[in-house]
């Protein structure tokens, strides 16, 4: 698993919509038919990176808190199945309830939500303001296992969403988040 740190979207971007399975509630979310809301984090995810497990429980008090107050939370897996099943469909719903997901848990078989994201990571957070214009992207904290194995606080999207929901602007200064990298499927040569 090679650390890869986020690409870092440029801000004011406006979310790429997108229409994928819901593998933990059944269905589809289109991201433009959702209700209106605050702020939407859209967060990279996959079931068995480190890094993502490592944040999990902050993901779920974050959910918590911050739903109530008009955001919205999004996770989406982008990951080659093929090479790593345990990131397959059939996997998703179950681990979605074994950690403690309430947000729609999503999957990109294609991969093309994570091209349109510019997604590098996993975790990988993006958060949109009520106009679904991009106002940060990065890092959940400075936490990681291994290489800064301190407590989760959350406290980097903590604040970028405290100053959404106050009516300003995200600190611009962002960190990328880190992590494994997007388990990218191979494209075959051509002969």
């Amino acid at each position: 698993m090679a650390y890869t740190e986020s690409s870092m979207m440029p801000l004011g971007t406006v979310a790429p919509d997108f229409e994928l399975p819901d593998l933990l509630h059944g269905g589809t979310v289109r991201l433009s038919s959702m209700p209106p809301a605050k702020a939407t984090v859209v967060m990279f995810l996959c079931n068995h990176c480190p890094y993502v497990l490592y944040i999990n429980p902050e993901i779920i008090r974050l959910v918590a808190q911050y739903s109530p107050l008009g955001v919205s939370f999004l996770g989406i897996n982008s990951n080659d199945a093929i090479a790593h099943p345990e990131d397959g469909p059939e996997q998703m719903g179950p681990h979605a309830k074994t950690v403690g997901y309430v947000f729609p848990y999503l999957y990109d078989e294609t991969q093309e939500t994570a091209r349109a994201y510019d997604a590098a990571c996993t975790p990988d957070f993006f958060v949109f303001d009520g106009t679904m214009k991009l106002a940060y992207r990065g890092q959940l904290d400075p936490s990681r296992p291994k290489r800064n194995p301190i407590p989760c606080t959350g406290e980097d999207l903590r604040a970028a969403l405290d100053a959404i929901l106050s009516g300003g602007p995200a600190n611009p200064i962002q960190r990328p988040s880190g992590g494994c990298n997007i388990k990218w499927k191979q494209v075959p040569e051509k002969p």
